[in-house]
């Protein structure tokens, strides 16, 4: 989700070049991705103003990954996991 949010978040987009939508083997020179307002180039808008078709994806980062980490909550709780436990010894099977 961390790309994602910076597109929502982003104040300023550049123009560059990257795939194309309709031909991925063709490269489009009129992609926007977002940027910060001091990077040459830096138009200020919204990703509400970035037509569908022209928004390149920022790519994802190790920093993206480790903020993804540290913000991510369990979707197992410990009940479920004795749950697991008890399930395994009755009915798995060892390596």
């Amino acid at each position: 989700m961390q790309p994602v949010r910076k597109v929502q978040t982003a104040t300023h987009f550049k123009l560059v070049s990257g795939p194309s939508r309709s031909d991925p083997n063709v490269t489009a020179d009129d992609l926007l991705t977002p940027c910060s307002p001091g990077c040459r180039g830096a138009r200020e808008m919204s990703w509400v103003d970035v037509p569908g078709d022209k928004l390149l994806e920022p790519v994802i980062t190790m920093s993206d990954m480790l903020l993804s980490l540290e913000k991510a909550k369990p979707t197992v709780n410990e009940h479920d996991l004795i749950k697991l436990e008890e399930f395994m010894k009755d009915f798995g099977q060892e390596g």
